[in-house]
């Protein structure tokens, strides 16, 4: 694999205050080779923000706008296709998750032990903010309803960092939305029975006051997404094609 191999998506929406702090983040990390900033048609000055970073690392930062907010899955699977990484991973533009730990979450697929990584919240409890109950209880219990679907022994299906190699998530036909990405990706990267890791990270969770834009409703369409993905959604009907991992790799015990 290349020294310079990492993808970064970034789904963007209104984010005009804390997007140039998180692209500096990233563009410390080793492996990058580009950033992919996919702006959900933002109502403040991120559209400015973004001309600034392109004009500063052109050679980095690949950028689209979407002419209407479709949100946050809308938003990755445009950057997805843009990506030309041999790994690719979803940072959120809000500073809840510290690029800094890049690193550590993709280690398992450089090392040729992982296809997918999740960055687990509750693996190991590293730095968090306390923040919502019943934000937790409810991530809690969709991790425990998609374990159940899909059989694997995650502990944080809803994590933002979720690391893939490359050909598994630009051949993934993705078909939610909203906040639905996590579960859906979830589902189907389970059907291809691949080696699937979590590494533990810190949380510096946000208020509503303070931009959280997840709200009780993408709680009960993840239940909706967790019975549709898993139950009516066959792994032909996932990707196209079938990723290389599939057909070449020999799969390993999660």
């Amino acid at each position: 694999m290349a020294d310079k191999c990492l993808s970064v998506v970034v789904p963007i929406y209104n984010e005009e205050k804390t997007l140039e702090t998180i692209v500096s983040k990233i563009l410390q990390i080793p492996q990058l080779l580009e950033i992919v900033l996919v702006d959900d048609c933002s109502k403040d000055s991120t559209p400015q923000v973004i001309q600034g970073l392109v004009a500063r690392y052109p050679d980095l930062i690949i950028t689209t706008r979407h002419a209407q907010n479709g949100g946050k899955t809308e938003a990755l699977k445009t950057g997805f296709r843009l990506t030309k990484g041999d790994i690719v991973i979803v940072q959120d533009a809000d500073l809840e998750y510290d690029p800094s730990e890049i690193p550590d979450v993709i280690a398992p697929i450089l090392d040729n032990n992982a296809d997918v990584v999740f960055g687990s919240r509750f693996l190991v409890r590293k730095a968090a903010r306390a923040v919502y109950f019943y934000h937790y209880v409810a991530n809690k219990g969709l991790t425990f309803l998609s374990n159940a679907a899909t059989n694997i022994n995650l502990t944080d299906v809803e994590t933002c960092y979720k690391a893939f190699r490359g050909d598994i998530i630009r051949k993934m036909k993705i078909n939610s939305s909203g906040f639905g990405f996590e579960i859906e990706v979830t589902a189907k990267v389970a059907k291809l029975k691949c080696a699937i890791y979590e590494t533990p990270i810190s949380y510096y969770g946000r208020t509503y006051e303070e931009g959280k834009k997840i709200t009780a409703w993408d709680g009960i369409a993840a239940v909706w997404y967790i019975i549709k993905y898993n139950l009516f959604c066959s792994l032909t009907a996932s990707f196209d094609p079938l990723p290389d991992v599939y057909l070449y790799r020999t799969p390993k015990a999660h």
